[in-house]
């Protein structure tokens, strides 16, 4: 027996869906043959920051990793398998860092660079999310004068170098894939590259 919410998500499946069906009754079926996405996305967990959605994007169109504070760190196996899998399987040739506005993970590395309290002080310092941000305290510790919005865009260009130099490493597997990083604003719905 589903619950509200389960009830709720089948719900606008169906609805999604049935729509979908309606418009293209070919996608479905010739979606489920392959995938051959565009771009590999590495955004943030956050809820108010669907990359499809907000990109207007089809499924199939872009291959997703998404974990709190958009990191792409070279001791993240899962991201490095999703990176390799995206680039020399799929042979996508673009990949997006994106961030967003109102990022609670870079607020907290920020308070903890300042502070010395863990970036989610209720919980412990060895909890799994406060040792997943400390690469972001370690940025924000180089930073302490900058505002959290500056704090944002030194994250999304550190995550950029670190696939830059990842893909760096792989060649020539990985030749010609351009690294991008976004930033989303949450108050207007605008997506911006940074330069």
């Amino acid at each position: 027996m589903s619950t509200p919410t389960v009830a709720a998500l089948l719900g606008g499946n169906s609805l999604w869906a049935e729509g979908v069906r309606r418009l293209n009754p070919e996608f479905f079926p010739k979606s489920a043959e392959g995938q051959t996405p565009h771009t590999l996305w590495i955004g943030c967990s956050d809820s108010r920051a669907p990359e499809s959605l907000i990109t207007f994007a089809r499924p199939g169109d872009i291959f997703v990793h998404r974990n709190i504070g958009n990191q792409a760190l070279r001791g993240d196996d899962n991201m490095l398998a999703v990176l390799d899998f995206a680039v020399n399987v799929l042979e996508v040739k673009t990949v997006v860092i994106c961030g967003h506005s109102k990022c609670g993970a870079v607020h907290g590395a920020f308070d903890a660079a300042r502070t010395g309290r863990p970036p989610v002080p209720h919980l412990p310092a060895d909890s799994p999310v406060n040792r997943w941000l400390r690469p972001l305290v370690g940025i924000a510790k180089g930073h302490e004068d900058a505002d959290v919005n500056q704090l944002i865009d030194l994250n999304i260009r550190a995550q950029v170098k670190n696939i830059q130099v990842i893909l760096s490493e792989w060649k020539p597997e990985a030749g010609g894939v351009l690294v991008h990083g976004l930033i989303y604003d949450l108050a207007s719905g605008d997506l911006r590259e940074l330069h």
